[in-house]
């Protein structure tokens, strides 16, 4: 199965909130192991190969490249200018066999389960789609951006918390920025994209606006247990994840 399929994951940040002055966001340490190790030993015990996993990274790069291993495909993201750009500078170092890749967020993953990733990819591979997007339903989405379905509950938009309008406040589905996408229509559309409204950068929901525009396939799979998707971005998260892991 992933003899041609790739993961790319995003790995550059610098993680400001949590005072990272010299350490990558993603070598913080949950359970006395780097963030990023976790997804990483997820997706070996799966059966994916090192060397269709490409890491995004930037802030101190030689650190995380030291610390996780010369097995894995490296990429640079000189600027950070948005997911996207993350995800079209890791999509370029692939392997040229990849057709399809998996996009995670190197901080926000430790807590996936494998079988949760695949289902994501099943689907994804199962309906040939451009793109199929990870979704979670939370209990306090106030701070989050929305996932915007239209009257069938087909995914419409995801619109980031700086866009959201009083009318998409009482939703509480929102993007976890786990995307499948396939390799080709991602290469051909990643030039069309506009930046987001207010953010000014090139971000992955931008694909599923393109997506609606092309009139491709493409969906959205609910994650079924939320306690999967985690992120840190704050001291506080970075506690509670220790003790998630020592449960």
């Amino acid at each position: 199965m992933f003899n041609n399929f790739g993961i790319i994951i995003l790995a550059a940040g610098q993680g400001k909130r949590l005072g990272c002055a010299d350490t990558p966001k993603v070598l913080l340490e949950i359970g006395g192991r780097p963030i990023l190790s976790y997804v990483l030993e997820t997706l070996n015990k799966g059966g994916v190969p090192k060397e269709n996993i490409c890491l995004v990274v930037g802030f101190q790069a030689e650190k995380v490249k030291e610390k996780i291993g010369p097995e894995y495909v490296y990429a640079l993201q000189n600027e950070q200018l948005g997911t996207a750009h993350a995800a079209h500078t890791g999509e370029q170092a692939l392997p040229e066999e990849i057709t399809n890749f998996l996009i995670l967020n190197g901080d926000d993953s430790a807590f996936y389960k494998f079988k949760t990733l695949k289902k994501l990819i099943d689907a994804h591979l199962k309906s040939k789609n451009a793109l199929t997007l990870l979704t979670s339903r939370v209990d306090d989405p106030s701070l989050l951006g929305r996932v915007v379905r239209d009257e069938n509950k087909k995914l419409k938009a995801v619109v980031e918390k700086e866009n959201v309008t009083e009318e998409m406040k009482e939703i509480n589905e929102t993007s976890t920025g786990t995307f499948c996408f396939n390799r080709e229509w991602f290469k051909k559309t990643f030039p069309n994209l506009k930046l987001i409204p207010v953010l000014n950068e090139c971000g992955l929901p931008l694909f599923i606006d393109e997506a609606n525009k092309e009139r491709v396939a493409y969906d959205a799979v609910i994650l079924e247990n939320p306690d999967e998707w985690f992120g840190v971005n704050t001291p506080e998260q970075l506690k509670e994840a220790n003790k998630r892991k020592r449960i």
